[in-house]
């Protein structure tokens, strides 16, 4: 075979050569990007899911603390009509005031066990009302508050 034939084969041999290697390595490279991909997606999904519990966890927050605040509300402005006897229209007012917020709030236990309590309160006034009634509905309002701040 002459050197010009020689040359040829070589020349072939090493352009089918480059061929098979850039095909393997292009094969390699789009399973590599595939997995890169498929990594970044989780990655992705598992930053969604901290920011989507971060953002429950402040939302629960934000409820306990409304709830909280308006169950002491509540607390007080009954304990100010109950045990000291007012019937001033700015106390009574109050009451009415946070009895709404209450039932507003929620949860429905404790919204139940306000109104209970709030009906025989406002019953007492008009000297109507059992005071170991009222007191048995204030502790079951107490602890209905209690249970519902304790999540």
């Amino acid at each position: 075979m002459s050197e010009w034939g020689v040359a040829l084969i070589a020349a072939g041999s090493a352009v089918a050569g480059s061929m098979v290697t850039g095909w393997f390595t292009r094969s390699a490279g789009v399973r590599q990007a595939e997995a890169a991909k498929h990594v970044g997606d989780r990655q992705a999904d598992a930053l969604i899911a901290t920011v989507q519990a971060t953002l429950d966890d402040q939302r629960n927050a934000r409820v306990h603390d409304r709830r909280r605040e308006a169950y002491a509300r509540f607390v007080e402005s009954a304990h100010r009509v109950e045990l000291a006897g007012s019937r001033e229209p700015v106390d009574l007012t109050e009451l009415g005031h946070a009895i709404v917020m209450v039932r507003l709030v929620g949860p429905e236990p404790v919204a139940l066990a306000a109104s209970s309590y709030f009906s025989h309160l406002t019953q007492m006034l008009a000297a109507q009302a059992d005071r170991n009634q009222l007191a048995r509905l204030r502790e079951r309002f107490h602890a209905a508050a209690a249970d519902a701040l304790a999540l």
